[in-house]
């Protein structure tokens, strides 16, 4: 199998519905042996933070699917980097240490400077 391009997926809004998708996508890459970089830009930056959830949590439960929290953990365990905005962790009054330790967090420029030859996907 040819070696995947690296991908990362800017959330640039509050959506869960979106959040999912990039999880989702993001954990499918990570299942291929590609590396995968999610990064939570404004507002989205809220959705990182505890309790995790998502009103079709529990339709997704009842399909047999992860809710948003599980979906989040599997993917940061399969490897997918997730990192939040500095801004964005201002924006939504979010502090670093209220997330899982596993999220990083800084900024567009940094990110811009490490994207080598990722694709780059905006959901």
């Amino acid at each position: 199998m040819p070696r995947l391009r690296g991908l990362t997926i800017v959330v640039a809004e509050a959506s869960p519905p979106r959040f999912r998708t990039a999880l989702t996508l993001a954990a499918a890459q990570a299942a291929l042996g590609g590396r995968v970089r999610l990064f939570l830009d404004g507002g989205a930056v809220a959705l990182l933070r505890p309790p995790l959830h998502d009103d079709a949590d529990s339709a997704y439960a009842a399909a047999g699917m992860p809710p948003l929290a599980e979906l989040l953990h599997e993917a940061l365990g399969i490897g997918v980097e997730v990192s939040a905005c500095q801004s964005g962790l201002a924006l939504t009054g979010t502090e670093a240490t209220m997330l899982d330790p596993r999220i990083g967090y800084g900024g567009m420029i940094g990110l811009l400077q490490t994207l080598d030859q990722d694709r780059l996907v905006l959901a």
